[in-house]
Parts: C-alpha cells; sequence; structure tokens
C-alpha cells in the first residue's frame, strides 16, 4: 500500500497529466526521483515513443551530491535534445514539488538549451 505522500504525489501526477501531452515538435520532459537517481525522457504522446533518455545512473561521478547530479542529468538531457533537433518541451514534473533536485534537473536543462 502506497504511503499518503506517495498518493498524494500519484493523485497530482494523473491531474497533470490531463492537462500536459507532448508532440514530436514539442514533446514531454518527464523527469522520475528515486531515492538514489534521476531519470528523465522525452515523450512524444502523440505516437507513444521516447524520443531522448537521460539519467544519474550514466554519469561517471556519481559520488556527487544529489542536487549536482539532478542539475547534470538536465544539461545532459538538454544535449541529446538539441542533437535530436528538439528546442522546446513541456516540463512535466511528475507529480514533485518544483523544488530541490526537480529544480536542478530544470535549470541544468534550461543551461543546457531546451525552453519551457
Amino acid at each position: 500500500m502506497p504511503s499518503k505522500k506517495e498518493l498524494r504525489r500519484l493523485k497530482i501526477k494523473a491531474s497533470i497529466r490531463k492537462k500536459v501531452s507532448g508532440t514530436a515538435v514539442k514533446p514531454r520532459l518527464s523527469v522520475f526521483r528515486s531515492n538514489v537517481h534521476i531519470y528523465a525522457q522525452l515523450i512524444d504522446d502523440v505516437s507513444g515513443r521516447t524520443l531522448v533518455s537521460a539519467s544519474s545512473s550514466e554519469l561517471k561521478d556519481v559520488k556527487a551530491p544529489k542536487v549536482e547530479l539532478s542539475k547534470s542529468v538536465g544539461q545532459k538531457i538538454a544535449e541529446k535534445a538539441v542533437a535530436a533537433g528538439v528546442s522546446e518541451v513541456v516540463f512535466d514534473r511528475n507529480g514533485y514539488l518544483y523544488h530541490g533536485r526537480v529544480k536542478a534537473f530544470a535549470e541544468g536543462a534550461r543551461e543546457g538549451g531546451l525552453k519551457f
């Protein structure tokens, strides 16, 4: 049984997903935060395909603080997205508060060249 906190996040996630959708031109940038890693992917919801993905498990410096890793993942996915020809995205924070690791990830993605 999910905790109260997890149920709240899932409810918010469902509410956000009703409103946020990605296309091939402007894909959805979805972020997932676990206790150890952070994962991100660009999703085209029309065709149901993942265009680009990145995670902190791919990075070399796993001993860095989680907030710094999140920022690095944001920069990495932005770099991959620009290489794939995507410059504008819709940000899906997946029910997480825009604070801490999620905020650092978003700032890293913006620094890397993504617009949202």
